[in-house]
């Protein structure tokens, strides 16, 4: 080999490592980055000293290399944000599986009252001479599941302010829910006309069967004014 061929592929050897050298260290933020740049200033003069054909065999090799430290960074940080994506799926899918756990829990727990509920019926309360309010929405908190409370109680506020004897004077409407007629009531038990226990039986089978629940029927109501 020719000291010219020897010589140039020293040169090339050096200008390889230097390109590798200053792409490294441009990553990674190395203060061997100045002198990596005056390596590579005295290598440029070197390279001026090489015939033509060579010096592009040199150049060639230093691209190569930078094309290859280039390629390694950029699969590097193709993993890390594959890395992160993974990580805030599985984060996502935890919080997903914890809701759906927490609403499957709560279905379970309303349907269980709902059951105690439909248990109760008038004979499950004293029977009074009159009633209070406060004794008729006790009755009633103890037969409408906790989570249909509000609804099943915005619906009894608007039609009778629970007045188990609220009677419209026009229709003939009657009772907490304002029945039409009242004697639909007595599906339930002859005593609808005096017991608000039957009349609360009633209205929550009625909003159960056709809405499918208090919160739904009183769904229904805000956007119609009666259910």
């Amino acid at each position: 080999m020719s000291p010219i061929s020897v010589r140039g592929f020293a040169v090339a050897s050096a200008t390889a490592v230097t390109a590798v050298g200053s792409v490294v260290g441009v990553a990674s933020g190395s203060t061997a980055q100045t002198n990596d740049a005056e390596a590579a200033v005295a290598d440029s003069t070197l390279l001026a000293d090489i015939p033509a054909g060579q010096q592009a065999q040199v150049q060639t090799a230093s691209l190569t290399q930078q094309a290859n430290v280039q390629a390694i960074a950029a699969d590097a940080s193709a993993k890390k944000d594959a890395e992160e994506s993974a990580r805030k799926a599985a984060a996502k899918s935890a919080v997903e599986k914890k809701e759906a756990a927490e609403k499957a829990a709560e279905d379970a727990k309303e349907r269980a009252e709902a059951k105690a509920a439909a248990s109760r019926d008038a004979s499950s309360f004293p029977v009074q001479s009159s009633y209070t309010t406060a004794q008729i929405q006790a009755m009633a908190r103890q037969m409408v599941p906790s989570g249909q409370w509000t609804c099943f109680s915005n619906i009894v506020d608007h039609e009778s302010s629970w007045s188990y004897t609220a009677t419209n004077p026009s229709s003939g409407a009657y009772g907490l829910f304002q029945a039409l007629p009242g004697s639909k009531m007595s599906s339930v038990g002859s005593d609808w006309q005096t017991n608000p226990a039957t009349q609360i039986k009633w209205g929550l089978n009625y909003m159960d069967s056709r809405y499918g629940s208090p919160c739904e029927a009183w769904s229904f109501w805000q956007a119609n004014h009666w259910y």
